[in-house]
Order: structure tokens, then sequence, then C-alpha cells
């Protein structure tokens, strides 16, 4: 349809777009149509002089406004009616007893011109299809040839006056291409009021998207920051908890050889000052080994209890434990137990020498 010319609505120059959309060009403007209504108001103040210029008549019509035009860009039919005769048009009252006793179908007429109040539209037939090409329409509107007489009738129940276009209307390109093809509307047109509060309100509608989006990324950076706030606590708890088992198992290992200390204390005799023999040395030394190999046994029961109480602190142990042998293929409670022997076993290493001494 872009080949149809039509006008939109601007102010009230509605008897213009009408007289435009009807003859499918720029044929009329404001000026011209203000000259038509001029001259129609100058006849009639030449036929109202006739009855005396001095008459109470006269004088009052010349006080009165135009009938024909106002400011606001209103044209009366007298006006439209004139310009179309410069095209050799005439109207014809659509309702009128003189029309309808022709009993002609709608759909074979070639153009209607409809008023209502101060406004005016064309529905106009170009190729073999009818078009209402209303100014306050966004586009032109199709209208089937079924529906044309039902179109006009409803018109005139709203109260519009209806004109029946007479007479041999100037060549259009739209008119020519729609003589060989046949259009569809896939949507109608808007009233194009409906439009503007259409597009308004999807300008806000969108305002208002953008703030939920505005505000839904806000809360997504806290909410980010809150989950790296929740990371670093967890991160400090288990420092501490890293922490607290350390030292507890630096306490088991100093209790087991507290423990183990304080045997040797309890199992070695106050030589300072005696002179024993080789043989009391001797026997000495097998009654040390035999508590110390029973003391062993109960320290490292102890200090495997204590340790294996707290799983986390095997995990540390065998970590902390690097100078053992083989620390890869033995298991923790094995390296563990290396240590205490190991310990122990200095301690024993220093009571030869002492006894040697």
């Amino acid at each position: 349809m872009e080949s149809i010319f039509h006008e939109k609505q601007e102010g009230s120059l509605c008897a213009q777009h009408c007289l435009n959309n009807l003859l499918q060009g720029e044929y009329f403007s404001p000026v011209e149509l203000s000259s038509i209504a001029h001259q129609l108001d100058e006849e009639e103040r030449m036929r109202m002089a006739e009855g005396g210029v001095t008459s109470e008549d006269y004088r009052t019509f010349l006080q009165q406004p135009s009938g024909n035009m106002d400011d606001s860009g209103f044209f009366s039919i007298q006006v439209i009616s004139n310009a179309l005769k410069v095209w050799g048009l005439e109207l014809i009252l659509f309702n009128s007893p003189e029309y309808q006793r022709l009993r002609i179908d709608p759909i074979n007429e070639r153009s209607f011109i409809c008023n209502y109040k101060e406004h005016w539209f064309t529905v106009r037939k170009l190729g073999k299809q009818w078009f209402n090409l209303n100014s306050l329409l966004t586009g032109p509107e199709l209208i089937s040839d079924t529906y044309l007489a039902l179109f006009l009738a409803q018109l005139q129940q709203e109260g519009y006056s209806i004109f029946v276009v007479k007479g041999d209307l100037p060549d259009c390109e739209a008119d020519q291409l729609l003589q060989m093809i046949r259009v569809q509307q896939m949507q109608r047109p808007k009233l194009i009021g409906e439009e503007l509060a259409q597009l308004k309100e999807q300008r806000v509608q969108k305002t208002d998207l953008e703030r939920v989006l505005e505000a839904n990324d806000g809360s997504g950076m806290l909410d980010e920051d809150e989950e790296d706030l929740q990371r670093a606590l967890a991160l400090s708890r288990q420092e501490i908890d890293l922490e607290d088992e350390e030292a507890d198992l630096r306490r088991a290992i100093q209790l087991s050889m507290q423990g183990t200390s304080r045997n040797i204390s309890q199992d070695i005799p106050q030589t300072s000052g005696t002179h024993l023999t080789s043989e009391e040395l001797r026997k000495r030394r097998e009654a040390y080994f035999e508590n110390s190999s029973s003391s062993n046994k109960i320290h490292q029961d102890h200090l495997h209890i204590h340790v294996k109480s707290q799983p986390q602190v095997q995990k540390h142990l065998a970590v902390n434990l690097v100078r053992l042998p083989n620390r890869d293929a033995m298991s923790e409670e094995d390296m563990l137990q290396a240590a205490v022997t190991m310990s122990l076993e200095t301690v024993r290493n220093n009571f030869k020498t002492e006894g040697k001494k």
C-alpha cells in the first residue's frame, strides 16, 4: 500500500487532507482553500447587500464570523464542493431522496466524502478495492466489497453526512497498479491517538523495565559481595581450626614426652656419690629396658587415642613428619608410632651415654 497517497492529520486541516486523499496528490493547500473561502464570503456579502447596506440584516452579517472557514483550519462543505468543481467533480448527498431513487449499489461508485461535525475524510475505490483514507488513521484501511455498505450504514447511524463524488477522478499511480493486483492487509491501521498512546505506554514500560534491571544489577552486586564475605569467613574459620589442630598435636606429643621423662627419672636410680660395680650396672640397665618397653607401649597407646580423636590432626602430623624414612609408604598411625619410637630411642641413647660415663 506504499503507492497509495495518504495525508495524516495536522491540526484541523481535515478538509485539505480529505481532498488530497481523494485526488491522490497534493492538489490543495490551506492557502488555496482559504482563498476559496474568502471568495464565498464575498459572494454572500454581495447578496446580503442587495437588500440594502443599511439594513439590520446586512449589519448583522458583517459582525458574524465567516461560515466557510475559521482560524483552526476548518473549511465548510461549500469550500470543498467549489474546490472539486475545479476538477469537474460534484457532490450528491448519499441519503437524499433523489439519490436513493437511483438505487445505485455503493460498490459501483468511485468515492465518498464523509463528514461528522468538523471532521472530513474520504472513502475511495482504487483499482478493484475500497480503502478508508481517513487522515486520523496511521495508514489506508482496506474495506471489502461486502463490508462497504455496512460501513456506510454504520457511519450514518453515528451521525455522519455522506456525499457521493460524481465525475472522473484524475489518474493516479495507485489506481493503475491496483487494477492489476489485489492487496491483502494483515493488520488494520490504528487511530493516530491510539498509536501515540501505545508508544507512550511502551516508553513507560521500557523505563520501568530499565529500573527493574538496574535494581537487579545492584542486588546482584550485593549478593556477590556477600558471597565473597562468606568465603573469607570460611577461610578464616579453616585457618583457626588448623591452628587448633596443630596446637592439639603439639600438646599430645608434649604429654607423651613428659610421661616418658617422668618414667625414666623414676626408673633411673640416683648414682651421684655412689660407686656401682659392673654387675650392678648391667642389672639396672636390664630393669630399665624392661620398664621402658612397658612405658613405650603405654605412651604409644595414649598418644594414639588422643590423635585418633582428632582426624584432622593425623593429617597434619603426617605432613609435618617429613624426616621419617619411607613416609610415602607408611600409614599415618605407623608414622605417629615411628615418631614416638624415635623419641624414646633418643632417650635410651642418652641414658646409655650416661651409663658409660
